[in-house]
């Protein structure tokens, strides 16, 4: 079960991944075509003001942070789903 603000961390951790397989200094030893194809892949990924919106216009998807009674009606609704 993935909730929306565990998708929206899950973004924002890729891209730093991706930002620190750019890095010779951070992850040394990578090939250049991994380096390469990093940034190919940031080149297109969604910036934080990009994320900011996505939580604004779809909150059931990405959310920046849930309240923890949110976060547990959530958890709820999806273990009854999984049930059927």
């Amino acid at each position: 079960m993935t909730l929306p603000d565990e998708r929206y961390r899950a973004v924002q951790r890729t891209k730093q991944f991706l930002i620190d397989l750019c890095s010779s200094q951070r992850t040394p030893r990578v090939p250049t075509h991994i380096r390469e194809q990093a940034n190919a892949l940031l080149r297109h990924y969604p910036s934080d003001y990009d994320m900011h919106l996505a939580s604004m216009s779809a909150p059931d998807i990405f959310a920046e942070q849930m309240e923890d009674v949110t976060r547990l009606f959530k958890q709820y609704e999806q273990s009854k789903l999984n049930e059927n």
